[in-house]
This record gives C-alpha cells, sequence and structure tokens, in this order.
C-alpha cells in the first residue's frame, strides 16, 4: 500500500501533467540542454542497482550485450 508521501507526490505529478506545468518544463529542459535529466541519469549510472543489474545481465548469454550507460534498464 503506498504511503500518504508516496500518494501526494503522485497527485502532484497528475496535476502538472493536467495543468500543462510538466509540458512547459520539459520543453524548458529541452531548449536548455537537457541539464537537469543528464544530471539525474548520472547520478542514476551510479546507483548500486546498476552494478548489480551488470553483473546479473553478464550472466545471461541470451541478452544481446548493449552500452546501457544512460538507459536506465531500458534494454
Amino acid at each position: 500500500m503506498p504511503s500518504a508521501t508516496w500518494e501526494r507526490g503522485a497527485k502532484a505529478a497528475l496535476k502538472d501533467i493536467q495543468t500543462g506545468k510538466f509540458a512547459k518544463d520539459w520543453v524548458n529542459e529541452y531548449k536548455g540542454g537537457y541539464k537537469k535529466y543528464n544530471a539525474l541519469l548520472k547520478a542514476g549510472e551510479k546507483h548500486p542497482i546498476e552494478k548489480t543489474g551488470a553483473k546479473l545481465r553478464a550472466l545471461m548469454p541470451w541478452i544481446q550485450k548493449k552500452n546501457l550507460k544512460g538507459a536506465q534498464a531500458a534494454y
């Protein structure tokens, strides 16, 4: 069951989508060269789960080898 904190965050995100704020912010992010987005990707690359994921993928020979840097498991 989601926590109250999670629920507040989800409702805020939905409101941003419904009001168009998310789209406006994304356009500004694009125009600014994806600075915040790239910072989030870089932080994600350093998360311990990424090291674990690399080890697990190495154990699965049926998965085609790809450079997943910044892809966040979008393989």
